[in-house]
């Protein structure tokens, strides 16, 4: 690691944070290496890519391949395709069940021109399946491993449908054991397959701007090496870090803290982006008719935002600045009869409100409610020592095997340690110079889950945010990953939405410096994997029954007013259901025929259509100054009917897309829906931060981090229809995972102790000093 007096020699690079390969984890002895590769035994060659000794399918989807002396060759046409990959397949399913603690292993490299992420999926004879990925940086050959069997591959008990956690609350944990190889990083899926009729391999490279290239050689099977018991023991260091790894930027002393803390203020004064107007529109660009408040307009063919004073205005920033995902599972409990609960009037689900600090009075109740948890932290306070303020609860959790308990925020804890000696109120000292930030990096907006202590700045415009909750009844679309869908029929919704949207009023009271508000998130409207996927919410509520149901007593007004006669219906759809009265009662709803998809596309729309209504009125009513920016669709979760219908309510539709930019063949709808559209959230992270989650879009380093921002901001820039994007988010996930579903991700602006990170610093200048001339000057 770099010394402290070097990294200020280095000016604005004593900001940086470390630009270490991926592919070379924490450096491991050659004596420690060979014992590794000793343990690491050969089971099974599955593929050495040799003609003859091979008994294995390559099968490829808009890529090539290329077999040579042992190496296969793959090109992915990305810059054509959204999706390309190449599949390894047996010629009968693999047997692996002999094995009982093993890894499937990878030598890859990369001679292409860029990092190429790829998502490793093994499938078993059930259909099951389970993701990975992994950023391959350019370069010669290294190991890469996914476990099947064995050390830490388990999932929380009661942890159903779709697995994102281990068992210790982490999306990703740290190594079983130390070696120079790289382990596939886990996503989603079945960790533990069936390991006696193993499918296919498919490695893929998903919504790249780019073509990408890796070379891959000897896929084997191997045996994992001794497991490191502690490896969960005393990972995390007082100040939020990984106690056990060195990486540039990495703080050591309180000291250390606050010499980063004076040299990036003196940047403040000296670094500022030019030809801003007063809300960080294009002062040299043209001007429009001035409204007062935020708006939208098409021109050039383009659509733009125009801000108050008249302005064009493009929203460049970064989403969730704030403390309420800060947050960590400690591992200790209370008695529930300790803990004030949750209302059904709160309008802020817990994971958005603040630390929620446990009473005085439960203290001495405190009791482990998990070692394994208790046992990372080498480093707690006590409640009644200065940085105990810095605990809170969770009364729920969306994932993870802890469901509530105590947290704790290093974050908040590192702001105290940071700021309190220029300001007793660290608080306030912190939002000053997160908004000299936003100014000095060129942003033009905060996004969205700002903490509405920064809705009365006059510096940087924001965007609000709104949730519809309350004891409303709910539908499901069969997947519904965050929670269960309204009853939008239910006259108890439109109460809570109409609530809902008071209550942001309150806190915008009207400024002009709020560009617009979000309401809700990622809804569950359908996915695009199958037609029952897509159209679950219909097919699932058509089962139940229209008496208690009001979105079923709809759908059945719907089909009566359409077919008048059941039989009708009957012969459309291939069924036999004996009335209305039956249909509104339930039936089996399964597809039989093409005009049942049509009408439960028709179904969907209409449920859509009145849950942007519902917002749309309540917004207008309370907020009528103010535009609606949408429910911020998911990339996994925006069937074109749903998205159709909020455009004819909402000013901006909103996505919330991770990848690596917006790939043309997937955003080629927008022409047809013809309405000003942002990015609510996109991300990527690397692992040279000493987190052991990237997150969901994968660079090789820092540098390489960075380039891809650049690279996935142009692309936004550059298309007509959208008029601004998010990052998500400002701080690194907690390295033990956020309290509410254990994201550990190194995709923050800053570190845990506050620390931006310099390269995508940088990059931000670069990209937003010079976005209005791309946009609307460059040919």
């Amino acid at each position: 690691m770099k010394k402290i007096n070097k990294l200020l020699i280095l000016s604005s690079v004593a900001l940086a944070l470390g630009c270490q390969s991926e592919s070379t984890p924490p450096n491991i002895d050659l004596q420690t290496q060979q014992v590794v590769n000793q343990a690491n035994k050969t089971l099974v060659n599955i593929a050495n890519f040799n003609d003859s000794s091979d008994n294995v399918k390559l099968s490829y989807v808009d890529a090539q391949g290329e077999v040579n002396n042992g190496q296969l060759n793959v090109v992915f046409n990305n810059q054509e395709s959204t999706y390309a990959s190449l599949t390894i397949e047996p010629k009968t399913h693999w047997d692996w069940s002999q094995f009982s603690d093993f890894n499937l292993a990878f030598d890859i490299a990369n001679h292409g021109q860029r990092s190429t992420q790829i998502y490793l999926d093994i499938t078993d004879g059930n259909g099951d399946n389970y993701t990975r990925s992994v950023s391959i940086p350019t370069g010669g050959f290294n190991t890469y491993y996914a476990k099947m069997k064995g050390h830490d591959l388990a999932t929380p008990k009661g942890e159903d449908g779709v697995e994102l956690n281990f068992t210790s609350g982490l999306r990703s944990n740290p190594d079983t054991w130390q070696s120079n190889e790289v382990q596939f990083i886990s996503l989603w899926g079945k960790k533990n397959l069936d390991l006696s009729s193993i499918k296919r391999i498919n490695i893929s490279v998903q919504s790249a701007l780019f073509d990408k290239e890796i070379q891959l050689k000897n896929v084997r099977l191997r045996a994992n090496p001794k497991m490191d018991k502690q490896f969960l023991t005393n990972i995390v260091d007082k100040y939020g870090q990984n106690a056990k790894q060195d990486f540039v930027g990495k703080a050591h002393s309180d000291e250390q803290i606050q010499q980063e803390k004076r040299a990036e203020a003196k940047l403040f004064a000296s670094q500022t982006i030019a030809d801003r107007s007063k809300f960080s529109g294009w002062a040299s660009g043209p001007k429009f008719k001035a409204t007062g408040y935020f708006r939208t307009e098409k021109t050039n063919g383009k659509w733009s935002l125009i801000d108050p004073e008249g302005y064009i205005y493009f929203a460049s920033g970064i989403a969730n600045i704030r403390l309420s995902n800060t947050s960590t599972m400690t591992g200790y409990d209370f008695p529930k009869s300790a803990i004030e609960q949750q209302s059904d009037n709160d309008v802020t689900p817990e994971d958005s409100q603040g630390l929620n600090r446990a009473p005085n009075s439960a203290v001495p109740q405190r009791f482990n409610a998990s070692s394994v948890r208790s046992d990372m932290f080498t480093w707690l306070p006590e409640y009644k020592e200065t940085l105990g303020k810095h605990y809170g609860y969770r009364r729920s959790a969306h994932s993870g095997p802890l469901k509530k308990g105590e947290t704790f925020s290093f974050y908040s804890a590192n702001l105290e340690r940071k700021y309190s000696n220029d300001n007793p109120d660290f608080m306030q000292q912190w939002q000053d110079v997160t908004l000299k930030r936003m100014k000095n990096w060129g942003f033009t907006s905060l996004g969205n889950w700002a903490d509405p202590e920064f809705y009365d700045n006059t510096q940087v415009p924001y965007f609000a945010n709104g949730w519809i909750r309350g004891n409303y009844k709910t539908v499901s679309s069969g997947n519904d990953f965050w929670a269960p869908m309204p009853d939008v029929f239910d006259p108890v919704f439109a109460e809570r939405a109409d609530h809902s949207a008071k209550v942001v009023a309150q806190e915008v009271n009207n400024s002009p410096w709020c560009v617009g508000v979000f309401i809700d998130n990622e809804k569950s409207f359908g996915r695009p994997e199958t037609k029952e996927s897509q159209y679950g919410i219909v097919l699932h509520t058509l089962q139940r029954d229209g008496k208690t149901v009001p979105t079923k007593a709809e759908f059945t007004r719907l089909m009566k007013i359409k077919y008048g006669n059941i039989s009708k219906l009957n012969k459309a759809w291939d069924k036999n259901i004996a009335s209305w009265a039956a249909f509104d009662k339930g039936f089996d709803s399964r597809f039989n025929t093409e005009q049942q998809v049509s009408d439960y596309s028709e179904l969907l729309t209409a449920y859509a259509d009145k849950y942007f209504e519902i917002v749309d009125q309540a917004v207008a009513k309370h907020l009528p100054n103010h535009m609606y920016m949408g429910a911020r669709f998911p990339d996994w979760g925006m069937p074109l009917e749903v998205v159709k219908a909020s455009a004819k309510y909402v000013d901006v539709v909103s996505y919330n897309a991770y990848k690596e930019g917006l790939h043309k063949k997937k955003w080629g709808f927008l022409e047809e829906i013809d309405m000003p559209a942002i990015i609510g959230e996109y991300h990527v992270g690397a692992k040279d931060s000493g987190l052991f989650h990237p997150g969901l879009i994968h660079a090789s380093d820092q540098q390489d981090r960075a380039n891809m921002f650049e690279d996935y901001m142009n692309s936004v820039i550059d298309n007509p229809y959208f008029v601004g994007a998010h990052w998500f988010q400002y701080i690194d996930s907690p390295i033990t995972g956020r309290a509410y579903d254990g994201e550990n991700y190194n995709v923050g602006f800053v570190s845990v102790t506050d620390l931006p990170y310099q390269p995508l610093i940088e990059s931000s200048r670069k990209i937003n000093s010079s976005l209005y001339q791309r946009r609307y000057q460059s040919k």
